[in-house]
């Protein structure tokens, strides 16, 4: 049984600002050269998605729960 609840949208936020911090540490490191316009749409878009995840995670969570009443 999990000690807490599963929330999707953190995990998409999560996993895309840890892509930017490998892309801006690869780039740091000299292994690439990235622009300084690539991180704020993988940033933005990040967070955009994982505010979409959340949205539908939970009208999934409450469309499921006025089902059972």
């Amino acid at each position: 049984m999990p000690r807490h609840e599963f929330r999707p949208g953190r995990l998409v936020v999560g996993l895309s600002l840890t892509a930017a911090g490998a892309v801006f540490a690869g780039d740091a490191a000299g292994w690439w050269q990235t622009p300084w316009f690539v991180m704020i749409p993988l940033v933005v878009g990040g967070l955009v998605l994982g505010g979409v995840t959340s949205a539908v995670a939970r009208g999934m969570r409450s469309r499921r729960g006025s089902e059972s009443q």
